[in-house]
């Protein structure tokens, strides 16, 4: 069994000026808002234990910004916080796959 009921990991990885990636797409500020959602939903108490994280590249630039949530293995892209409070509401808290934004 895995430390953590979810673990979700944020690609923040930032290449040279002018190459696609994560960070230039939000990630690193989307990353910041999820773990402060899940802070403030108490989701990261050791009754719930979700950790967010930060991940250098994961390989999926052209899918990106992504992030992975395990033990599943889903992958995500999302735009904005909307999305990312999706991902929270409905996969972290309920165990649904959000198949709109999975990759």
């Amino acid at each position: 069994m895995s430390y953590y009921h979810k673990h979700v990991f944020f690609c923040t990885n930032q290449r040279a000026e002018g190459e696609s990636c994560c960070n230039n797409l939000g990630a690193q500020k989307l990353r910041d808002y999820a773990k402060e959602q899940v802070k403030a939903l108490g989701l990261s108490t050791e009754k719930n234990h979700i950790r967010i994280n930060s991940a250098g590249c994961m390989g999926r630039c052209d899918s990106g910004p992504v992030l992975v949530v395990y033990p599943e293995g889903v992958w995500y892209t999302y735009v904005d916080a909307s999305d990312i409070d999706e991902i929270i509401e409905q996969h972290l808290k309920h165990g649904r796959v959000v198949e709109r934004l999975k990759i």
